[in-house]
């Protein structure tokens, strides 16, 4: 079974705190098997992290849209911040990555409107169900959301220091290509340690 982290931040990110070394250092401490680097409306630091670390990283970024905030996993190049949702989305899945919807309906965060992404619903692959940020009305919320929906969910540790990650993971076997991760994600095992807070996060 492979530990993976399907939402973090490096020193790419405004708030970041960590270099990609110290984050690779830390996965190792805690056996995370992938990480995922979703930086703040950029890929730079996570295209260099597939470079220094292939066999540790999935290229990601969180991108702000005109709503809410959306995630590319396994993206190729930058999805510019600004968009309508529908042109991010479709960005992401015309690169062949996944789409991956991060802190749904936090209201402390940029955030959808529960009936946007009821319409937005067949471009969206992932929904995530547990944010360490979020209080647990709100990420029961998203759980709901998610099933009504018949969505692939995800944990995701959210961090944005290398001391944060290790909280929280997904449990999932080994995948061959994106279609198959995200089936082997949809069987896969959330894993809570810790609570980070409810505090706010960009």
């Amino acid at each position: 079974m492979l530990r993976v982290d399907l939402h973090l931040h490096s020193h790419y990110s405004h708030d970041g705190r960590s270099s990609i070394q110290q984050l690779i250092e830390r996965a190792q401490e805690c056996r995370l098997d992938r990480l995922a680097l979703t930086d703040h409306n950029t890929v730079e630091g996570a295209l260099n992290f597939t470079r220094v670390a292939p066999e540790l990283a999935i290229a990601g970024e969180e991108a702000k849209t005109l709503e809410g905030e959306v995630i590319g996993l396994f993206i190729t190049s930058r999805i510019p911040p600004f968009l309508a949702p529908e042109e991010a989305l479709d960005l992401i899945h015309g690169m062949g990555g996944l789409t991956y919807v991060p802190h749904p309906l936090d209201r402390n965060r940029s955030h959808f409107r529960e009936e946007r992404l009821v319409e937005l619903a067949d471009r969206i692959d992932i929904v995530e169900t547990y944010n360490p940020w979020c209080d647990v009305a709100t990420n029961q919320a998203a759980a709901r959301l998610a099933d009504d929906l018949g969505k692939v969910t995800a944990t995701g540790s959210d961090a944005h220091s290398a001391e944060e990650l290790g909280r929280s993971w997904m449990e999932m076997d080994d995948y061959e290509g994106t279609a198959d991760f995200l089936e082997k994600l949809r069987y896969a095992r959330h894993v809570v340690t810790a609570r980070s807070g409810t505090g706010r996060r960009a």
